[in-house]
């Protein structure tokens, strides 16, 4: 496992958490390899209303389930991007009610943020 550095104010339960969020970054890049995805973000990219999921009319289960299968079809079709990886996993978070369940959710959320910023900061300046 990856040491991490703290700073002073760190307290042990924000030392556990940011430890949980290297071993998921640890577990994504075993399972899927360094990952290099356009970010997909920028002033010309629609938001979510304009899309064609109308978000207030979804359940969080059905916004998981399609932001899912997005991911799926993107990906095979070769235009999968960080904000489609970000989005399904903030639904699939948005998505839970168990207090266990979402807090898992919720270090993947934070585990794919931080494989974003390190694709960032593996591009040439």
């Amino acid at each position: 496992m990856t040491a991490i550095a703290l700073a002073t104010w760190a307290t042990p339960d924000l030392a556990e958490v940011l430890r949980e969020i290297v071993r998921e970054r640890n577990a994504q890049d075993t399972k899927f390899g360094i990952q290099e995805w356009r970010d997909g973000t920028g002033p010309l990219i629609r938001p979510l209303y304009l899309t064609d999921v109308n978000l207030d009319l979804r359940s969080g289960t059905e916004l998981a389930v399609i932001f899912r299968e997005k991911c799926k079809t993107k990906y095979a079709g070769g235009t999968l991007t960080w904000r489609d990886i970000l989005l399904e996993e903030i639904f699939e978070a948005l998505a839970e009610e168990d207090p266990e369940k979402l807090r898992a959710e919720l270090i993947q959320v934070a585990a794919v943020a931080v494989a974003q910023v390190e694709a960032i900061d593996r591009r040439p300046k």
